[in-house]
C-alpha cells in the first residue's frame, strides 16, 4: 500500500508498500509494489527523522524471529517519534498459508484499545455537549443493573473506569454464548458486588459498554456513526469502523487464528458491546489514533479532553500481578477512562492492551516525549506484547532484555 503524508505547508510523499513501509537514513522510501494512494492528515512540520535511539534494523530482525514463531500468522506495527511517524509496516499473512500479505492497508480488530476510544468519546462528549462523566450511569443507560439499585450511585466516570464493584469480566461468557447485551445488563443486578460502587477496580465488558448507550443517547446517532463524524472523520481515519461488516466487507482484512496459528471462526460477541471491543482500522488508523492521544490533533482532541480521558483514577494492583513479567520496568499501574497508566523506569507513559479471539493488539506512548509504540496481529498468542518494551527500552537508554521470549513455548511468554 502506498499513502501521502500531508504535514502542513509541507508534503512528504512516502510510498509504504508490501515488503517495507518505513523511512529510514538512505534508503528510498518507495516500495516495489503499490497498492494505491491514500491522503493521511498528519500536523508535522518536517519530514519525519528518527532522533531517539531506536534501532530499526534490530527491531526488524526481531520482528521477523518472532514471526518464525508458532502461532504467529500476520502482524503490522507503527512507530511514532517526536510526534511523527518514523516507522509503520506490515509482516506475515492475513491467513495462514495463503500467501496474502499483511499490509499497512490490513485490517484487524481493535478488541480492548476500543475502550480508550469510548473513553475519549465521553471526554469529548463532557466538553461539547450536556454530557456529564459525574451524572449517575441512570441517566444514559436504561439497561445496566447493579445490586441493590447501587446504579443509581454509579456514575459514568465508574463505568468508564470499571469501578462498579462487580466481579471482573462479569458475564462476559453469556455473551460469548450468544446473549443479549442489554439484557446481560440488567440480569448484573443478580449478581453480589464485590465492593461498594467507586472504591474498587474490576475490569469488564458487558457493563462498560453501557457508554455506547451513553453516546447514543447524547448525540441520537449509533454509536459507530458518533464515532465516525466525531473522532474517526476529523482524524482521518478512514479505514476506522465499529462494526463485523466493516470488518470484513474490507478488500484485505486479517482473519483469526488460534495459538497454534490455525484459521478460526469469526464472531460477533464484542462487535455487541462496541464501547468495549468494537473498533477496526488498519496500522495506519491506530498509528494516527495514537497521535491523536499525544495532542497532536487539538482541533478535535483538546488538551483538556484527553487530560479527563488519561487522568488516573483507580490503582488496579491486579494488573500489576498480570504483568509481572515485565515488573522491572513497570509500576504503579492506574487507570483512567479507558486507559492504563504506568510509571515505565521513571517515565509516565498511558496505553491498552487488548485480545478477543484470534485478534491482539497493543498501544503503549510517552505523552510527554511522544514517542509510541501501536500493533495488531491475528493470531491468540501474546509474545508481540513484548514490542513495546524492546522499543521503549531503546528510547530511554535502559539495558535490553528479551521482552519478546523468542524460543520459550507456551503464552507464559505474553
Amino acid at each position: 500500500m502506498g499513502w501521502k503524508v500531508t504535514m502542513g505547508a509541507v508534503g512528504v510523499l512516502a510510498m509504504l508498500g508490501t515488503a517495507l513501509a518505513s523511512w529510514s537514513e538512505g534508503e528510498d522510501a518507495a516500495a516495489d509494489e503499490l497498492r494505491g494512494e491514500r491522503i493521511v492528515t498528519v500536523p508535522l512540520q518536517a519530514a519525519p527523522a528518527r532522533t531517539d535511539g531506536v534501532d530499526y534494523d534490530r527491531l526488524e530482525q526481531d520482528i521477523d524471529r518472532l514471526m518464525d514463531e508458532r502461532g504467529m500468522v500476520g502482524l503490522a506495527i507503527g512507530v511514532v517519534e517526536n510526534g511523527e511517524i518514523a516507522y509503520i509496516k506490515g509482516f506475515g499473512e492475513t491467513v495462514a498459508g495463503s500467501g496474502e500479505p499483511v499490509t499497512t492497508a490490513t485490517m484487524f480488530r481493535w478488541a480492548s484499545l476500543s475502550k480508550g476510544v469510548a473513553g475519549t468519546m465521553a471526554a469529548k462528549l463532557d466538553a461539547e455537549t450536556d454530557f456529564d462523566l459525574d451524572h449517575s450511569v441512570t441517566h444514559y443507560s436504561n439497561t445496566l443493573q447493579l445490586e441493590g439499585g447501587t446504579q443509581f450511585e454509579a456514575r459514568m466516570r465508574d463505568v468508564l473506569s470499571h469501578r462498579l464493584g462487580l466481579w471482573r469480566n462479569a458475564y462476559d461468557d453469556r455473551l460469548e454464548d450468544g446473549g443479549d447485551a442489554d439484557e446481560i445488563r440488567r440480569s448484573l443486578g443478580d449478581l453480589p458486588q464485590i465492593c461498594p460502587v467507586g472504591t474498587c477496580w474490576s475490569y469488564q465488558n458487558v457493563a462498560f459498554d453501557a457508554a455506547s448507550e451513553a453516546v447514543e443517547k447524547v448525540t441520537g446517532e449509533t454509536y459507530e456513526a458518533a464515532l465516525q463524524h466525531r473522532l474517526f472523520a476529523p482524524l482521518g481515519m478512514d479505514s476506522a469502523n465499529a462494526s463485523l461488516e466493516g470488518l470484513t466487507s474490507a478488500p484485505d482484512w486479517a482473519h483469526p487464528h488460534n495459538a497454534g496459528a490455525r484459521e478460526i471462526a469469526l464472531t460477533d460477541s464484542y462487535y455487541r458491546v462496541p464501547a468495549a471491543g468494537g473498533v477496526n482500522s488498519d496500522i495506519v488508523d491506530l498509528t494516527l489514533w495514537m497521535q491523536a492521544q499525544m495532542g497532536l490533533f487539538p482541533d478535535v482532541l483538546t488538551a483538556e479532553m484527553l487530560g479527563e480521558a488519561h487522568e488516573p483514577l483507580v490503582n488496579t494492583p491486579s494488573e500489576m500481578r498480570r504483568m509481572r513479567r515485565y515488573r522491572e520496568r513497570l509500576s504503579d499501574a492506574r487507570y483512567g477512562l479507558g486507559w492504563r497508566q504506568y510509571d515505565y523506569a521513571g517515565h509516565h507513559v498511558v496505553g491498552h492492551r487488548g485480545g478477543v479471539d484470534g485478534y491482539r493488539g497493543t498501544i503503549l506512548f510517552d505523552p510527554e516525549r511522544k514517542f509510541g509504540v501501536v500493533a495488531l496481529w491475528n493470531s491468540s498468542v501474546s509474545k508481540p506484547h513484548g514490542l513495546p518494551f524492546l522499543l521503549f527500552d531503546m528510547v530511554y537508554g535502559l539495558e535490553p532484555q528479551d521482552w519478546l521470549r523468542l524460543g520459550e513455548s507456551g503464552e507464559s511468554a505474553g
